[in-house]
């Protein structure tokens, strides 16, 4: 969900209800609930949030927007990101000069650039960040933690 002063990142899992709250002028990021956004947000489906990066216009978010299920590991599909959409945490660019305004440009090219490179994959199940090797060598503890705590 967007609306001028935030992002609401709202999880599609049965039951859930904490949604992830960023702040497009602080940049803080807390988590709230869903009854907290605002019902006049404009809403649109994502399937993760790959990163932020900060340019020359200031902050932007990167959401991967498409999909394509490449396989599974132990019965956990393997997604490749094949879309993104690059946010801008700022409302307005009135605050920058015309070169900063073809720097920013020149920089999100290059970045639209790389993401179109094939080569980001991800898992909501499955820890992809370690080998097989190594997860077989970790105390059961490591295994219990969440995937965002790894």
């Amino acid at each position: 969900h967007i609306t001028p002063e935030k992002f609401y990142v709202e999880a599609c899992d049965d039951g859930a209800d904490d949604v992830l709250a960023i702040d497009r002028v602080s940049t803080e990021v807390t988590l709230t609930v869903k009854k907290d956004v605002p019902p006049s947000a404009f809403t649109r489906s994502i399937f993760g949030i790959l990163g932020t990066i900060r340019l020359v216009a200031g902050t932007y978010l990167i959401v991967i927007t498409k999909k394509k299920k490449v396989g599974e590991i132990f019965s956990h599909a393997i997604w490749k990101a094949t879309d993104f959409d690059i946010l801008s945490y700022k409302k307005t660019m009135l605050h920058l000069t015309d070169i900063q305004l073809q720097d920013n440009k020149v920089f999100l090219s290059m970045l639209n650039h790389v993401l179109s490179v094939d080569g980001f994959y991800f898992s909501t199940t499955y820890d992809l960040t370690h080998t097989l090797q190594r997860l077989a060598n970790t105390s059961p503890e490591f295994q219990e933690m969440s995937l965002l705590e790894r």
